[in-house]
């Protein structure tokens, strides 16, 4: 009975597993295209013959046809939209852990203060002048990813997962409460760098490379693979108090999802400066398509939000050309509707 019952319980999990795997197929597909399109579009525009035989010269270590096409190519635009894209991956991936967690849709990935963290960092590199680089990484950079990390362990100090997940939570809102003091406290004494920090804190890829691209990719990769380990667990969180029963240690996983998350939002951060929105309207967006099944979440979400992003960086670099506009400002254009819609799909459905 027990072998009857498997076979016919069988065909249904192949069944939804191809089904991801082909919406996965399809986002990596348009991601992709989406990078080689968004190539081809800025001040100086590309064909997609050009992009073409820029590529396949690099490919067989030719020189290229055309030296413009070419380094515009791969020494700006390249580099800047797989930026993008991975950088949106990384904040849709910790958008659903922390929403995971909180077990609440409305969570977002600098709930815990590594965003006001990651934004003192910059402004402390910035005002004491320390912006050297090494290995492609400017120290602005360091200090941002180090910051919103320290963060985020201050708040677990203060409230381990343990405690549940609304002191959790109240920590975050007052240690981001503190961090935006201090920020907006040394920029009042610091008028000269307010500028250059108020626009960090608005996100650019303008400052992105290969080098900087090369050292935070296999984080972020790595960070979601690990994070695809914990997604039958997460499930299991959204039992609540039974998640014991299943066989869960809900504070171990809390803290695992925490720490994962927080490794993914501080390499995003430090790649591009603070970028809102994308972490919360990805995650929900596939919910809304896919279901709440974090195996199947979390590639998707990613996918979506590399996608997104991308496509908002362009756009901010494109709309008021030569004038770039800050990508956060794009994003916010796009998730403040978006959390309205939320809002009040929330409220309707309680009704």
């Amino acid at each position: 009975m027990m072998r009857m019952d498997r076979m016919t319980k069988l065909p249904a999990y192949c069944f939804r597993r191809r089904r991801v795997a082909r919406q996965a197929l399809v986002l990596l597909a348009l991601g992709i295209l989406a990078i080689f399109l968004c190539c081809c579009v800025g001040s100086a525009r590309l064909t997609l013959r050009e992009l073409g035989e820029a590529v396949w010269a690099r490919l067989r270590g030719l020189d290229a046809p055309d030296r413009t096409a070419d380094t515009v190519l791969f020494g700006i635009r390249l580099p800047r939209t797989i930026t993008s894209y991975f950088v949106g991956m990384a904040l849709a991936g910790s958008g659903v852990l922390m929403q995971g967690v909180f077990a609440n849709p409305m969570a977002e990935p600098g709930v815990l203060g590594v965003s006001s963290g990651a934004a003192l960092g910059a402004a402390v590199a910035m005002i004491f002048r320390l912006e050297t680089s090494s290995l492609g990484f400017s120290v602005v950079s360091l200090f941002a990813f180090f910051f919103g990390a320290a963060a985020v362990v201050v708040v677990l100090l203060f409230s381990p997962p343990g405690r549940g997940t609304t002191s959790l939570l109240l920590s975050g809102i007052a240690v981001s409460t503190i961090l935006s003091a201090v920020v907006s406290g040394l920029l009042t004494l610091n008028h000269d760098k307010m500028e250059a920090v108020y626009m960090w804190t608005m996100g650019s890829f303008a400052s992105s490379g290969w080098n900087k691209l090369f050292l935070l990719a296999p984080v972020i990769v790595l960070g979601l693979l690990l994070s695809q380990c914990f997604s039958r667990d997460l499930n299991a969180l959204l039992a609540g108090n039974n998640a014991r029963l299943l066989g869960v240690n809900a504070a171990r996983v809390r803290l695992c999802a925490l720490a994962l998350s927080t490794l993914l939002t501080a390499a995003a951060v430090s790649m591009s400066g603070v970028i809102g929105f994308v972490g919360l309207m990805a995650p929900h967006a596939v919910r809304r398509l896919t279901g709440a099944d974090h195996r199947s979440l979390l590639p998707l979400s990613a996918l979506a939000g590399g996608l997104f992003l991308l496509i908002a960086d362009t756009l901010a670099r494109t709309v008021f050309m030569p004038t770039e506009l800050p990508v956060g400002v794009v994003t916010s254009l796009f998730g403040g509707p978006f959390f309205l819609i939320l809002l009040r799909g929330t409220r309707g459905g309680r009704r």
